[in-house]
């Protein structure tokens, strides 16, 4: 009998479904998470970067369905582009999502300023770092092989329009490199929180970050995963 290696999930949210592949990288309860944190306007243009098989771009779209205009997911791989469409598909929200399959710092200059908030699971080791010989798929997802933390924040900002937020999630030892990188780009950290196990230390920082904001700077209560 033929292994099956593709599978549909529900998202336990909306009737919303997830197409996901066992051979590929899955995603992990940090994506909910960070859907759940940012916030949301009237009229939301969402890019969601990094995007893998679309979990952050289709959660947040499910948490706030009629207030969100559009939803772009930026992914590098195409195996995980595919998965993206199939979810798309679907859910029938072709006239919500726009997958880019691509570079993403070298995403078209055409859409600068394009969005009001972009959402970002970054991978979290620096290049070379942590588990090695990982299979490439893999090592993309949790590496900076194909791109830096930097590269993610320089590009945001570039993306987004005046006022427009960043949300993004980082391991707890990185969180000083990111609020470096997020304000030599101009993008002013607003709302932070750590996020912990229910027996352990935080392991996990989500950052809400706006374009060109005067210093301002909300600590949010833990939050506890209970999960870990």
């Amino acid at each position: 009998m033929q292994e099956i290696f593709e599978i549909t999930e529900d998202l336990m949210l909306n009737n919303l479904k997830i197409v996901q592949d066992k051979r590929y990288y899955r995603f992990t309860s940090d994506s909910i998470l960070l859907s759940r944190f940012a916030s949301c306007k009237k009229g939301e243009r969402v890019a969601d970067f990094c995007a893998g098989s679309g979990v952050v771009g289709l959660h947040y779209y499910g948490l706030n369905m009629p207030r969100v205009k559009s939803v772009t997911l930026f992914e590098l791989q195409e195996e995980l582009c595919n998965l993206a469409k199939k979810s798309i598909a679907i859910n029938r929200l072709e006239d919500k999502f726009t997958l880019v399959q691509g570079k993403l710092q070298q995403a078209d200059k055409s859409l600068n300023g394009s969005f009001s908030l972009v959402l970002c699971n970054p991978p979290y080791k620096k290049k070379d770092s942590g588990e090695q010989n990982l299979e490439r798929h893999i090592a993309i997802c949790r590496h900076e092989c194909e791109i830096t933390q930097e590269e993610i924040v320089a590009t945001a900002f570039r993306l987004l329009a005046p006022g427009g937020r960043i949300c993004i999630c980082q391991r707890i030892e990185r969180l000083t490199d990111l609020i470096c990188d997020l304000r030599k780009y101009k993008l002013e950290p607003s709302r932070i929180v750590n996020v912990r196990t229910k027996k352990g230390d935080p392991y996990l920082v989500m950052i809400e970050a706006t374009k060109n904001k005067k210093p301002q700077l909300k600590v949010l209560k833990e939050i506890i995963n209970g999960e870990n």
